[in-house]
Formats: structure tokens, C-alpha cells, sequence
């Protein structure tokens, strides 16, 4: 869940306007600083971040990056109402993720601990080159816990929506369908589909 609460920072900057400072992993370093991020040019570091979305999703898609200070900024002006960060994680492997509004309003009641998420549309994200989530004694799990394992997820999008196992008859972990609900019988229950979004094409 911790990628998520950097992800929601992210978010609520790019709805707010304003810049904040993202949370770093224990240790002290900052989210978004992924091992050798900062190395790379700013092209570089914009290639990255667009890297999570389909190709019709990027070429439109806005920018933001970490400062030196952790800060996000925009680099790159949108058109097509989506954001794309080079990662959510503090992980030696970038996790870049482009989201659109309706996902900034979800990740923004998470992070504020409201009751339910605030968007009145289905909210799409795209992580072509995978993520993380923690797992302990076989289910998937909203925080991290002693003992759980930290788990790598293939590329994929996410829809968030109140699905539920239930209405959908859909699993609550990763299986072979690459369907499944992510925190499900909480009101932060969503899709989570291991397609590649490079494989997406524009209808």
C-alpha cells in the first residue's frame, strides 16, 4: 500500500496545482528517487515516466518529476487529462504509473483516511512495467505487516471502481485469468488486470 500513498501525493498535486514533498521509505530516502533515478537526464527521466502507458495514452499524456528535494514539479504540460510519474515506489527497479483525474480524487480520500473514494467515475491507471504489493499468508494486503512479503507485479492497468469479489465473481489475489480485486470487501476495492499496456492499442 505504500506505493499507493505515493501515487496519492502525486495525484493530489496534479489536481491541487500545487508542490508538495513525497514520503520516503525508511532510511530516509524519498519516493520517486528509485536507484540511479536521479543519474539519468530529465529526457531520460520524462521517458521513464511515459514509459507506463500505452503509446496513444503518452504521446498526450502531462509529466512530473522529483526534484533533488523530493518535490514533485511538471516538466511536461498534458492534453489529455493524464499524469505520468516515474515511479510510486522506492525501488531499485522504476515503477512508472500514468493516471487520470478520476484516480487522483480516489488516491486523495485514501491518503486523507475518508470513508470512501471521492470520484463518480471509474478512474484508469497504467503501470507497463508492473508494480508491488505485500502478501502475507496468502492474501493481498492494504499495509505492510512483519512478516509479509513484498511481492513484484507484471505490467498491468487498474480501474478504480467499487468492484467487489461478489458482483464480479472475480478473485481477490493474482491467478492465471490476470484479473482480479485488489483490496477487496474495503471501499478501496479496484480492478487490477495484468495486461501490458504496451500492447494496448487505440480503438
Amino acid at each position: 500500500m505504500r506505493q499507493l500513498v505515493y501515487l496519492t501525493l502525486a495525484a493530489v498535486l496534479c489536481l491541487s496545482g500545487a508542490t508538495v514533498t513525497i514520503a520516503g521509505e525508511k532510511g530516509g530516502k524519498k519516493a520517486g528517487a528509485g536507484k540511479g533515478l536521479h543519474s539519468l537526464s530529465q529526457e531520460a527521466q520524462i521517458k521513464v515516466a511515459l514509459s507506463a502507458a500505452p503509446a496513444y495514452i503518452a504521446k498526450d499524456a502531462g509529466v512530473m518529476l522529483p526534484g533533488d528535494d523530493g518535490k514533485l514539479v511538471e516538466v511536461k504540460k498534458g492534453t489529455n487529462g493524464f499524469i505520468c510519474i516515474p515511479t510510486v515506489n522506492n525501488r531499485p527497479e522504476s515503477d512508472p504509473m500514468c493516471f487520470d483525474a478520476a484516480v487522483g480524487q480516489w488516491v486523495d480520500a485514501l491518503v486523507n483516511k475518508k470513508d470512501k473514494p471521492g470520484n463518480t467515475v471509474p478512474g484508469i491507471s497504467y503501470m507497463a512495467r508492473g508494480g508491488y504489493h505485500w502478501e502475507k499468508d496468502g492474501k493481498v494486503l492494504m499495509n505492510e505487516e512483519s512478516g509479509a512479503k513484498l511481492v513484484k507485479e507484471p505490467p498491468h492497468w487498474m480501474m478504480m471502481w467499487p468492484f467487489t469479489s461478489q458482483e464480479t465473481k472475480l478473485p481477490t489475489k493474482p491467478n492465471p485469468s490476470g484479473a482480479w480485486i485488489m483490496f477487496d470487501g474495503t471501499p478501496f476495492a479496484h480492478l487490477m488486470v495484468y495486461q501490458d499496456p504496451n500492447k494496448m492499442k487505440e480503438k
